[in-house]
Order: C-alpha cells, then sequence, then structure tokens
C-alpha cells in the first residue's frame, strides 16, 4: 500500500491568550490540526521553550494525536504567546509577543527529508520576522514539491522585499480580500476589479493558484485558466479565530485525497465555516461530527 500523502506545515506554534484562558494557537498550526481531524498525515515543524508552557503545549497535541516530532525544543527562548481579545463584532486581536522559541526554528536534515517527500508545503509571513526561522523557511522552500504561501499580515512583521521572495516562491497562495489590496498597494498597483488583482499577482509573481476568501461572500479559486465560486456556508458565528486556517486545511484535505476542485472548495468552506461555530481554532470534534455538519450545510441554500 503507498504511504499516506503527508501536509507539512511551517512556522508559529503558541498559546493565544483570552480572557476566558489559554488556547493552541498559530496559523500553521491551526491548519495543522485541522487536516489531522480531517484524518490525514499532518506534520508541524516548529519550536517551543523548555518551560512550562512548552511542555503543556506539547503534552496537549500529544494527546489530541498529532504528530510532534518535528517540533524543536529551546533552552533560551520560551514558549510562543499572543494576546488575544475578541471584540464585538467577533472579530479577534493579537498582541503578538517577540523573540520567542518558534522565531528560531533551525534546518534539520530530516525536516528537509520530510518535506522534499510531501504533497504540500505550508507555510505564512509571520513565522520569518527573525532571521534564525527565515534562513530555515528559506532553505526548506528548495526542496518542497508543492508550496502553499498562506500570506497571513500581521503588522509590523512584513517588508515588501520578504513578501516579494514568498510570493515568487509559491506555487499557490491562499489570501483574503483585505491582504489582497495590501499586496497590490504594497506593490504599487491600484486594486480596481478582483480578477485583474489576481492576474497581477499572476504575472508579477508567477503565482499559478490563488485561493481568495472573502467572508460572507464566499471564496473564489483562480488557476491554470480555471475559476471556482463557493458560497459561505451561514452560520451563528461563535467568534473567527483560526477560520481562514481551517478553510485552507479543509481545501488541502480533500486535494490532497486527489478529489476534484469543486468537491475542495465545498469542503473548505464548509470547515471554515464550522471551525466559526465554536471557540478557539483548535476545538475539539470528531470528523463524523465536521460531516454531518457538511452534509446540511453544502445542501442549504446559499446566501
Amino acid at each position: 500500500m503507498p504511504n499516506k500523502p503527508t501536509v507539512v506545515c511551517f512556522g508559529e506554534i503558541l498559546w493565544d491568550i483570552f480572557p476566558e484562558g489559554q488556547k493552541a494557537g498559530g496559523a500553521p498550526f491551526n491548519v495543522s490540526y485541522n487536516l489531522h481531524k480531517q484524518g490525514i498525515t499532518s506534520r508541524m515543524v516548529s519550536r517551543v521553550g523548555t518551560d512550562a508552557l512548552g511542555d503543556e503545549l506539547l503534552d496537549l497535541i500529544q494527546s489530541w494525536g498529532v504528530p510532534t516530532e518535528d517540533i524543536q525544543r529551546d533552552e533560551i527562548h520560551p514558549t510562543g504567546t499572543v494576546l488575544a481579545r475578541i471584540d464585538e463584532d467577533n472579530e479577534a486581536h493579537y498582541d503578538i509577543i517577540q523573540n520567542v522559541a518558534w522565531d528560531h526554528i533551525g534546518c534539520t536534515p530530516a525536516n528537509e527529508e520530510l518535506i522534499r517527500n510531501s504533497a504540500a508545503f505550508v507555510y505564512g509571513s509571520l513565522s520569518i520576522r527573525e532571521e534564525a526561522s527565515r534562513e530555515t523557511l528559506y532553505r526548506l522552500l528548495e526542496v518542497a514539491p508543492f508550496k502553499v504561501f498562506d500570506i497571513n499580515l500581521r503588522p509590523p512583521f512584513y517588508t515588501p522585499e520578504v513578501l516579494e521572495y514568498l510570493l515568487g516562491k509559491a506555487d499557490m497562495v491562499k489570501t483574503n480580500k483585505a491582504e489582497l489590496r495590501a499586496i497590490l498597494e504594497m506593490f504599487g498597483e491600484e486594486y480596481i476589479t478582483e480578477e485583474g488583482a489576481i492576474a497581477f499577482l499572476e504575472k508579477r509573481f508567477k503565482v499559478s493558484e490563488v485561493l481568495l476568501t472573502k467572508g460572507s461572500r464566499g471564496a473564489v479559486y483562480y488557476g491554470h485558466q480555471n475559476y471556482y465560486f463557493c458560497p459561505a456556508v451561514p452560520v451563528t458565528v461563535q467568534d473567527t479565530v483560526g477560520s481562514g486556517d481551517s478553510f485552507l486545511a479543509g481545501y488541502l484535505a480533500e486535494r490532497v485525497r486527489g478529489g476534484k476542485m469543486e468537491a475542495a472548495m465545498g469542503n473548505a468552506a464548509a470547515m471554515g465555516a464550522f471551525i466559526t461555530t465554536k471557540k478557539g481554532a483548535c476545538p475539539e470534534y470528531t470528523l463524523e461530527e465536521f460531516e454531518t455538519f457538511k452534509q446540511k450545510a453544502l445542501l442549504a441554500p446559499a446566501i
């Protein structure tokens, strides 16, 4: 039997500190967690401190059955934390603590071999705000066969030069509408139409595929002269933490299983909506619970 496809995620793994308590998070880890919940083999390349928060985080991840062998330990820098709050519109706001363990991810031959044999390699812009993790990511991008850039802009932790490099390496870019506008503005391009903005990414950075999420207006796939639109799934929102990450996980799960684009987009829209009905980006749920939700959601009238 052939090996199951593996998706590798790189970058921040941390504790989101909410007023009511702490929850495991970090955009790439949210993707990895929800891939795992969908039955996909996912691996997380990151780093935590040799402190109580690091021990607690690894214990929690292991209890979920998510592999931790690619999460390094750091004896100098603490486990990452983010001070998070949810506003009256259920939107999340973050104060991301600097110079923590995931800023210092090292590159190992085992990492390179893992990524060389992966079905997809997911990375973002936040994880390379410090030189150590940036150099590691740059090396890993050279061996990844299918590179997925989840833009995830978090001011002030990016520069035009770094974004140009990361976009130029990507096979697929996942972005939301606000990030797409910000990218165009950063590179001196006027946003006139959505199609024109996507064409700019394709021409300037040689990006061949784009996943664009638009909140209540659904999501779109652009790539290889194809266009697939998926409407948003109507739900009662608990919070929006990790909804974009879970959308990407839903898409990649179906794609690496060999599903058609319509199925991948439907799975993505359902997963993104499903997570917003719960608290936090990595809530407890079963695959059966999600599949029941998806079946009902995809039969519901579009909004």
